[in-house]
């Protein structure tokens, strides 16, 4: 049998050592006022700074908090599905540390599973403190993934700031792949959901986990893994290549023919060449993610590894987190 615990808060950090203090006191702030059992798991995504010491401190003095401590880091979608493993809660909230997704929400999102929800996910109405260029791809970014994915409903304008239900955590547990999108897996197992509207906040301290590069790469995760459409592109982009081909061949012909110059050909015939090089390399690009992606699957590692696993084994076992 399982503690009483009402509501899990997955709250994962990397290097916020500057934030977290503050995360904690308003996380707590927030879930006082709703008189239920709760706990804090945080996942220190193998911080380089303070950060797991900070919380560390929080659980010697607050027996609510938790902390899941990674050997090194494994990212952010790793990190909210290690906190899924042990959250015990009815309901299931995830939150980041850097406070961009004010906690003061959390209250709304329980009214609204109170009211039979089993997702309640946040919807950005409005960006602060973003640039103009992070907004517009953001805002590129979800419409595309909609474009892509018709058969999954994924909200637009939805981070990972959202309240699941105990058996959304627990099928969310049966998936273990390894390059994972938590929101469109949230999406893909489906069960009733709705949405609140909120205001995403400036970060208030610290610095973005997300540069150009990682969002690149988070982008791709959500369209390969829900999707299969960049491979069909492939071939009708394929199409329109082998067209253009056959327009130059027939320019071609039509210069040697008829200006008796060899010459004139070979700038038109290079470029041909160039286009149709550049075509072979994407397309080898889409199947070579593909093909990582298989790779990855059939290695069969585990998705994370604790750097305090007795720990929380000991705990286990002595009714701490969870009595069986």
């Amino acid at each position: 049998m399982k503690d009483n615990v009402r509501y899990s808060v997955i709250i994962p950090a990397y290097n916020e050592g500057a934030v977290i203090n503050e995360t904690y006191r308003r996380l707590k702030q927030v879930m006082k006022t709703l008189n239920e059992p709760y706990e804090l798991l945080f996942v220190n995504d193998g911080s380089r700074d303070q950060t797991a010491e900070i919380i560390k401190g929080f659980a010697a003095s607050d027996p609510s908090v938790k902390l899941l401590d990674f050997s090194r880091n494994f990212g952010h979608q790793i990190a909210i599905t290690a906190g899924m493993d042990y959250a015990r809660g009815d309901a299931v909230i995830i939150i980041d540390a850097d406070l961009q997704d004010p906690p003061e929400v959390i209250p709304q999102m329980i009214d609204q599973w109170r009211q039979g929800y089993e997702i309640v996910y946040a919807k950005r109405s409005k960006r602060m403190g973003e640039t103009f260029f992070k907004r517009t791809t953001a805002f590129l970014f979800y419409r595309i993934l909609r474009a892509l994915t018709e058969d999954i409903n994924i909200p637009l304008d939805t981070g990972d700031f959202r309240l699941i239900d105990r058996k959304v955590c627990d099928a969310m547990r049966d998936i273990r792949e390894k390059n994972r999108f938590v929101r469109g897996l949230v999406s893909w197992v489906g069960f009733r959901s709705t949405a609140i509207e909120y205001t995403r906040e400036e970060r208030f301290a610290g610095e973005t986990k997300y540069p150009l590069k990682k969002m690149l790469r988070f982008s791709i995760d959500g369209v390969a893994s829900f999707s299969y459409k960049p491979l069909k592109l492939a071939a009708s982009f394929g199409l329109v290549v082998v067209a253009a081909s056959f327009i130059c061949l027939v320019v071609f012909l039509t210069q040697i023919l008829f200006s008796y110059s060899a010459v004139s050909c070979w700038p038109p015939l290079i470029a041909c060449l160039l286009l149709l090089d550049g075509f072979i390399l994407i397309v080898l690009g889409v199947l070579g993610e593909y093909v990582g992606r298989i790779y990855d699957e059939t290695k069969n590692r585990p998705l994370y590894i604790l750097r305090n696993k007795q720990e929380l084994e000991d705990a286990k076992h002595n009714g701490v987190i969870y009595s069986e």
